[in-house]
């Protein structure tokens, strides 16, 4: 899996945003205290087949992007720019050669956070994403 986050934080590095907003990228969570926006994947699962001595993985991403904008605005460029980098993509996957990157559900989400000011409302939208890549 780890050949696998490599590629994703290397495609990354090619968003483009036509606002001046380009959220940081984490994996599995964000630190403590990080500025929204910003962007996490993690990998939801793994499920690994094995046609004619081949390995062929089938891996479901979410990528959930976190606003503390009062409107969507902010979370649907952001989300726009990501569909704009990861949909139908090709990726460079140390070890391995990705067949595709589809997109496939997503979430809207209105989450409660708590902050050292106390609970505030944030914009959550969990995307997902369904990989297949061979061994």
């Amino acid at each position: 899996m780890k050949n696998l986050s490599t590629a994703i934080y290397e495609k990354w590095e090619d968003f483009d945003s036509d606002t001046d907003i380009v959220p940081v990228l984490y994996k599995g969570e964000a630190p403590d205290g990080a500025q929204m926006p910003y962007v996490v994947f993690m990998v939801v699962s793994d499920v690994p087949e094995y046609p004619g001595g081949k390995t062929i993985e089938r891996v479901l991403v979410q990528f959930s992007i976190f606003s503390a904008a009062s409107s969507t605005t902010e979370i649907e460029d952001i989300l726009t720019n990501l569909r704009a980098l990861y949909d139908d993509c090709s990726l460079s996957i140390t070890s391995n050669s990705l067949i595709y990157f589809i997109r496939g559900n997503m979430i809207p989400m209105r989450d409660e956070i708590e902050t050292v000011s106390g609970a505030t409302g944030v914009w959550h939208y969990a995307q997902e994403y369904e990989i297949e890549m061979v061994k």
